[in-house]
């Protein structure tokens, strides 16, 4: 599967109609979705799909026609993201009515498009499910376990209270390395929340 990081987008104009194609981060959706609808006045429709993964590994979906007629639009736009195997992303395409209806076929051949053309226009990242440790250690490991983050690139983040409490970013074969590291501290205050 592929993924994004950042916002990219297209146009394309289809018997004077102007799309207007986003495709983003799913983060970053609600967001964008307001800015557009904000930016975009005189549009007519804000047609959208997206996927992403949930806690439990499954992939959710939605979309919305936004007053096009049923299934000409976010379901072709919701395809594409299929099709290229995209997840945690999702795609919005503003349109602007030219004066010229497309019909059910023009109107799936166009969002279709417009989709595919933010995707050309996008740098795919392969997509690695990640799982987020968090614990406890006295201040006095904290360098040992920052010397071991930072040696095998695991993001990370860090809060100073009373202890240090670490949060950690990982994918299956990181968390497993740094359980084991881990272990040999279990009896020196590290606490897994």
């Amino acid at each position: 599967m592929k993924t994004i990081d950042q916002i990219y987008q297209a146009k394309i104009e289809i018997k004077k109609s102007t799309f207007l194609s986003f495709l983003c981060p799913f983060e970053d959706f609600q967001t964008l979705m307001q800015k557009l609808r904000n930016e975009h006045l005189k549009a007519v429709h804000f047609v959208y799909a997206y996927r992403y993964l949930n806690e439990f590994d499954q992939i959710i979906e939605d979309k919305s026609d936004d007053g096009e007629p049923k299934g000409t639009s976010a379901m072709p736009c919701l395809n594409v993201l299929r099709g290229a195997l995209l997840i945690n992303c999702a795609v919005i395409v503003v349109r602007y009515f030219g004066g010229i209806k497309l019909g059910t076929g023009g109107l799936v051949r166009a969002y279709s498009e417009a989709t595919n053309e933010a995707i050309l226009n996008a740098m795919l990242l392969e997509f690695e499910a990640k799982n987020i440790l968090s614990l406890n250690i006295p201040f006095y490991l904290y360098a040992r376990f920052e010397h071991f983050l930072n040696k095998n690139n695991i993001s990370y983040e860090k809060k100073f209270q009373e202890n240090v409490e670490l949060i950690l970013s990982v994918n299956a074969k990181e968390e497993e390395e740094f359980k084991k590291f881990a272990k040999e501290f279990e009896f020196s205050g590290l606490i897994w929340k």
